[in-house]
């Protein structure tokens, strides 16, 4: 019985295995995940995955920055966030569009400036399709891009805001005023993420009145 037993229970593990590696494959809620790597870039690798009812996540590290002191300044970022209808579903009408990223969406024509290695995933209980590219022509493509990486530039400004709020106060002005400008040019998208990290500057009254007041104009964004 316990030679038995023993060997239900292994089964019963390799099945349960076999179940979570499919559901990472092919999840039950349709899921598309943008992957960046950019040696040259700070952050060098920046991932983000959105589930069509909203839950988000986003991860940017240096994984090829030898340990020390700019190491010790930018660590591993993660932040959960839900995001926002529009961009979520605009985001799943174009991968729809680019038909779930199942083909080759490079650009061959002629070589391009390298601007990172781009990888687009979509996933759902049926499918799982993959596209890696530099550089694509496609327009579904060329607008999911941009949307994840105007999401990363707000995420990376809600990073730098929080460390000077901590370390560096007099800087804040300057960060904030370029997340303004990127407001401006149409360059950043989910502002709500970064919410907590701009109420906690515009509250704080150690913080310079003009960079609290640039934090209150771009909460108004968040609402």
């Amino acid at each position: 019985m316990k030679v038995l037993s023993a060997i239900l229970l292994s089964a019963f593990s390799v099945l349960l295995m076999a179940q979570n590696a499919n559901q990472d494959t092919n999840p039950p809620v349709p899921t598309v995940t943008y992957d960046s790597y950019w040696q040259a870039a700070r952050p060098q690798n920046v991932t983000i995955t959105v589930k069509s009812d909203g839950p988000t996540t986003y991860l940017s590290r240096n994984p090829d920055v030898p340990a020390g002191t700019d190491r010790a300044q930018d660590p591993d970022y993660h932040v959960e966030f839900t995001m926002s209808a529009a961009n979520r579903n605009k985001i799943f009408q174009l991968a729809e569009k680019a038909n779930y990223f199942h083909g080759d969406f490079e650009f061959h024509k002629h070589g391009m400036a390298n601007t990172g290695r781009k990888t687009l995933t979509y996933a759902d209980i049926q499918r799982h399709f993959q596209t890696v590219y530099n550089y694509s022509e496609n327009k579904a493509i060329q607008e999911i891009t941009a949307v994840f990486q105007n999401i990363a530039t707000t995420m990376e400004h809600g990073r730098k805001m929080a460390f000077m709020h901590k370390y560096d106060k007099l800087g804040l002005d300057a960060e904030l005023k370029a997340a303004e400008s990127d407001a401006q040019s149409h360059q950043l998208a989910e502002v709500q993420a970064i919410a907590p990290v701009l109420e906690n500057i515009a509250e704080d009254p150690t913080v310079l009145n003009i960079a609290r007041q640039r934090a209150r104009k771009l909460l108004k964004m968040a609402k």
